[in-house]
This record gives C-alpha cells, sequence and structure tokens, in this order.
C-alpha cells in the first residue's frame, strides 16, 4: 500500500452516481436536443444549481428563474419536482471498487459531495453504495461546496484527518486541483477501470 495513505475520500455524482440533467430534459424536450441543451446552458445553468449544492433552496432558486424566464415555468420547476429522473442508478463498476476497498478493510472510506441537502436524503434511500461509507460530507448542509478551501478543511477536521494521509477522488478538474493545492493524494476519475488501475498501482486493492 501506499504509504501514509489511510483514508479514502470518494466524489459520489459522477464516480458512483450517475447523475445528469439530461436524463430528464430529454424527456421534457423529446424531439429538440438543441433546445434541450440550451436550457440547461441558459436556464438552468450548472452555475445556478451549484448555489443549491451551496445551500440555497429550491424554492428560492426556482422563483429566481420564474422571474426571469416566466415561459418556462414548468420546465424551471421540473428540476427539483422530478428530480429523481435525473439518476439512472450506480456506476456498478465503481461500486464494485468501493466494496472491494471496504471488505479489504485497509482504508477509511469517506465522501465528499457537491449536493443539495433537500435532495440528499433522497439518493441516501434509494443507493445501497451510500451506506458503505464511514460517513458522507454534503455540500448543501454546510453552506459551502468544493472546490472551495472550507468544505475540504471541514472533512478534514469533522474525522482528525491529515490531507497528506487521504486520498481524494473527484471528476472534476477543479476540484482535483483545489485538493492538490491541500496536500490531498488526487485521482482525477475518468471511468472505473482507470479508477481501478491508479488506486491498485497504489496498492491499496
Amino acid at each position: 500500500m501506499s504509504v501514509g495513505i489511510t483514508t479514502v475520500i470518494f466524489d459520489l455524482g459522477g464516480v458512483l452516481i450517475d447523475w445528469n440533467p439530461e436524463y430528464l430534459y430529454r424527456k421534457i424536450f423529446p424531439s429538440d436536443e438543441k433546445k434541450m441543451k440550451w436550457f440547461l446552458q441558459n436556464v438552468c445553468t450548472p452555475e445556478w444549481n451549484m448555489e443549491q449544492d451551496a445551500g440555497r433552496s429550491f424554492d428560492v432558486a426556482c422563483d429566481l428563474l420564474i422571474q426571469k424566464y416566466p415561459e418556462y415555468k414548468m420546465e424551471i420547476r421540473a428540476f427539483i419536482d422530478r428530480w429523481e429522473e435525473m439518476i439512472i442508478g450506480e456506476i456498478e463498476d465503481t461500486v464494485l471498487i468501493l466494496n472491494e476497498l471496504k471488505r479489504l478493510n485497509k482504508v477509511k472510506l469517506y465522501a465528499l459531495t457537491n449536493w443539495s441537502a433537500e435532495t440528499f436524503p433522497i439518493a441516501k434511500r434509494k443507493y445501497a453504495c451510500l451506506g458503505l461509507f464511514e460517513d458522507i460530507v454534503v455540500s448543501g448542509k454546510e453552506k459551502t461546496r468544493k472546490p472551495f478551501d472550507k468544505i475540504y478543511n471541514i472533512t478534514l477536521e469533522r474525522f482528525n484527518l491529515q490531507a497528506e494521509n487521504c486520498l481524494f477522488i473527484d471528476d472534476s478538474f477543479d476540484n482535483i486541483n483545489k485538493a492538490n493545492d491541500l496536500n490531498f493524494n488526487t485521482i482525477h476519475f475518468k471511468n472505473p477501470s482507470q479508477l481501478k488501475k491508479e488506486i491498485t498501482i497504489l496498492g491499496l486493492l
């Protein structure tokens, strides 16, 4: 095992959970891919959703957008009213890696996720893999999000961890860059086979 790594911290969306707003909005704009893309790039944007990840309520967020785009009231409200349709399930091959790490019991397992406090309990009930962690830091509960220093420091302090002893896994380049700046060991997740290879090289599998 790589000297010093005692803890693995997983991101969730895009790593263990297959979440994508396009899964829902392809149903809402079934014959117009271009319009669906436009809507997610200009109305319910990633930047808008990040504010919910940082603690803003969906009711407030939707009301702000509806004032600006009243013609899209139904489509905007669908982001929360039909939120579960944005997830098609666990990313099975990554879950297998997580299960193997749990079985081997070489490292502690935590998660650090950008996720709304309103919707995370739904995922926690539905997806068994989220029960494999000792604990999960949810950005919406903390009122901050990756890649701000504060949420990484909350994670370290809450679980009495040292960054240099942690391996942080995330699919966001910005989140990985910040973790590197804070002295975490990191893997920029691209796919499960790449993750398994890199974790094996570290001696964790």
